[in-house]
């Protein structure tokens, strides 16, 4: 009997001494790029804008938490979210298995191939051969940046940037003869501006889960599961409840989501 009480004792312990330790998530802070329209960006006010940081405030809302945004270069991003610099990464981060083996994800929030895009006539049609010795940009340490180095390496010379926006800089000055990014980034961020209007998609869509993985998700420390508990819950309220459906209607003219 008193060893059922000790036992007993003990447990309360370790139920109180959890519960004391608890995160409330109250309050929230996510880490954005702020250089990836349109799903991220900043307007001339100085303000962080895009479907990203649309989707983040809708999250924060159906959490119940104050959310604060924090501007981070792409490079650095999961670095400093392991150094606690905030809480989660909303910034169009695809979910693959090699980032899993340094931060949990959430399930998708939305999924949209890759896709080469290179000057208008500059070739007839996509191949291996064909694409021998271009010179194609990427965005530095991005799933496409691994997908066209292991697939590509040895055919082109890769170029890679630190935003996507300096990628396109280089294109259009023909430092570059293509790029390979997300197909939403390319068409909205550049092809439908006006220095993209001589460029356009050549290749197949891209989403070979080994390099694209399972969707853009939101990235948490492995050690805060209830976080990515909360926001999975959230996640499917906004989307039940319309909220997701007004902001991907205010940014694409198709379902972004995915199947």
């Amino acid at each position: 009997m008193k060893k059922l009480i000790v036992l007993v004792s003990i447990a309360s312990l370790l139920v109180c001494s959890a519960t004391a330790f608890a995160k409330d998530w109250s309050k929230i802070r996510i880490g954005v790029e702020g250089a990836y329209p349109p799903f991220s960006y900043v307007e001339p006010n100085g303000e962080l804008a895009g479907f990203d940081i649309d989707i983040a405030k809708a999250l924060g809302e159906a959490m119940g938490a104050e959310i604060t945004l924090v501007a981070q270069d792409w490079d650095g991003i999961i670095p400093a979210l392991l150094a606690k610099k905030y809480d989660a990464i909303i910034a169009s981060m695809s979910i693959t298995e090699e980032r899993k083996k340094k931060v949990a994800f959430t399930n998708k929030y939305y999924q949209t191939p890759a896709k080469f895009v290179m000057k208008k006539g500059a070739m007839t049609e996509f191949s291996r051969e064909a694409i021998k010795g271009k010179k194609v940009g990427v965005q530095r340490a991005t799933i496409h940046d691994r997908y066209l180095t292991d697939n590509y390496g040895n055919d082109v010379e890769v170029k890679r940037y630190g935003t996507q926006d300096e990628a396109y800089l280089d294109l259009t000055a023909g430092r570059v003869d293509m790029l390979l990014a997300d197909s939403v980034a390319l068409s909205d961020g550049f092809l439908k501006k006006p220095e993209g209007a001589g460029y356009q998609f050549i290749g197949p869509d891209l989403s070979d889960p080994k390099w694209f993985g399972d969707g853009a998700g939101i990235a948490i420390r492995k050690s805060d599961t209830d976080l990515v508990d909360k926001f999975n819950m959230a996640i499917e309220k906004i989307r039940s409840d319309g909220t997701y459906k007004k902001i991907q209607d205010k940014y694409f003219d198709f379902n972004v989501y995915g199947e």
